[in-house]
């Protein structure tokens, strides 16, 4: 395939994952037609963070923005090998694309880098770094609570408002994910959104209970 021929790879990853996205809709609950979408909303939140901390910590953009936006590309398909499964993707689709081919294997490795919720080790090149902490970044704070809500609402089963809270509250940890952070703009993010995390629902419960109209918060 000449130069010419490739496609460009940015919309290319796009497309790529959102059909990935109807495919798991279609599987999870048999039909594209929700109201949320929970996959396609957590990758895009992962390309914006990537992109702002490649920025900040002078990481390759094209190579986090590659790995962001193919991260959970097999993650329906492929389950807990979906790390593996998504590097190998990105080893045969970007090829196919105007995608620099010297950045193909540290988008694969970045990728293949990206499991987990903590680490016992931290990650040594940066790119992998900031998918890590993008990754890791969209599921706390309010980002996570606003995406979980979203994506429990869009299933297939009635969710009352202490089933929301429980599954936000089953979430210690959270606070693992926070100290196994890299990179300092991230670990400042992560403690500033677990923060504001538990005083959503500590507010929420206060409403709920009717703990406001005694008491008031300075």
């Amino acid at each position: 395939m000449s130069t010419s021929d490739r496609l460009p790879w940015r919309e290319a990853a796009r497309a790529r994952l959102h059909d990935a996205t109807l495919a798991e809709l279609l599987g999870r609950l048999g039909t594209t037609d929700v109201s949320f979408n929970y996959r396609w909303e957590h990758v895009t939140a992962v390309v914006t963070l990537a992109l702002r901390l490649a920025e900040l910590t002078g990481a390759d953009a094209d190579i986090v923005e590659a790995a962001a936006w193919l991260h959970d590309i097999c993650k329906y398909s492929d389950g807990q090998r979906h790390p593996q499964a998504g590097a190998a993707y990105a080893r045969a689709f970007l090829p196919t694309t105007d995608f620099p081919p010297e950045k193909i294997e540290a988008v694969a490795g970045a990728i293949a880098d990206h499991m987990g919720l903590w680490r016992d080790e931290p990650l040594l090149i940066l790119e992998a770094q900031v998918l890590w902490d993008a990754d890791k970044l969209a599921k706390i704070g309010l980002t996570a609570v606003f995406h979980w809500t979203g994506g429990r609402l869009a299933g297939d089963e009635m969710r009352t408002l202490a089933d929301l809270i429980a599954r936000g509250r089953d979430a210690d940890w959270q606070s693992k994910t926070v100290a196994s952070m890299h990179t300092e703009p991230a670990r400042r993010a992560a403690a500033t959104r677990l923060a504001a995390y538990h005083a959503l629902y500590d507010a929420l419960e206060r409403e709920l209970a009717g703990d406001d109209l005694v008491t008031s918060v300075s």
